[in-house]
């Protein structure tokens, strides 16, 4: 009998431990289902209009940031997200901010702003008070710099 539920035991042990194993494998290796994977990490389009403070926070609550973005190919992969959630190239937050110190640009995510694709003339800190980036403006669909209580969908972004 003592066999019996020693082996029970050990059984019940390893199963756990495997089940534990699947579920890190799960979380740490792809995306959650409205995430869309990219060169390591998971990107997520946010259509309710809110204030890049807002934005963030809803990103924190769901355990990233507003999005950072380190090359060409990840701006046209976000881009490619929000088309296929809008059908149109509308403009959202990104994690840009120089609302510390003006033209000290920085990621809510704390990565480096080692790449950027700012339209011509920008960024412009308009009226003084221009300290967010917004991504797809205008026609060339770049970013721009614009005053942090405008209403705007976002893109948030999490490490796997």
């Amino acid at each position: 009998m003592k066999t019996l539920t020693v082996s029970a035991l050990v059984c019940a042990m390893i199963a756990l431990t495997q089940a534990a194993a699947e579920s890190d494998r799960v979380n740490t290796g792809m995306c959650c289902s409205d995430w869309t994977e990219f060169n390591g990490r998971c990107f997520r389009y946010i259509p309710t209009p809110m204030t890049w403070a807002t934005a963030e926070i809803n990103c924190l609550s769901l355990g990233g940031n507003l999005a950072s973005v380190h090359s060409i190919l990840e701006y046209h992969e976000i881009q490619r997200i929000i088309l296929a959630n809008t059908k149109e190239n509308k403009s959202c937050w990104i994690g840009g901010s120089d609302a510390e110190e003006n033209k000290s640009w920085f990621w809510s995510d704390g990565t480096l702003l080692n790449y950027s694709n700012w339209c011509a003339g920008e960024p412009n800190n308009g009226r003084g008070n221009q300290d967010c980036i917004q991504m797809n403006y205008s026609g060339g669909r770049c970013w721009d710099d614009v005053q942090c209580s405008n209403m705007k969908p976002s893109v948030c972004v999490k490490r796997l």
